[in-house]
């Protein structure tokens, strides 16, 4: 499978990445991010228990079934004022 996985905010700062192609078995969401966090300590920033996570630019949560094709969005959460 192959998936688009974006990074927004302070995840794009710390990885220094907009977006990439990444390809492999991913059954839902959280494997995914299993596996980009085995990639070190940057990657670490992914980890946080508050992170949102978007399937199709829609939000979901990480047990969210992945498909091939998919864009795959990780942010934190948004505040307003």
């Amino acid at each position: 499978m192959k998936l688009t996985v974006q990074f927004f905010a302070r995840y794009r700062e710390a990885l220094a990445l907009d977006s990439e192609s990444v390809e492999g078995e991913f059954a839902c969401v959280s494997h995914l991010r299993d596996h980009l966090l085995k990639r070190g300590e940057a990657w670490q920033v992914l980890a946080e228990a508050n992170l949102m996570c978007a399937r199709n630019e829609e939000l979901c949560k990480l047990d969210e079934p992945l498909n091939d094709g998919d864009v795959v969005a990780f942010f934190p959460p948004v505040t307003g004022g």
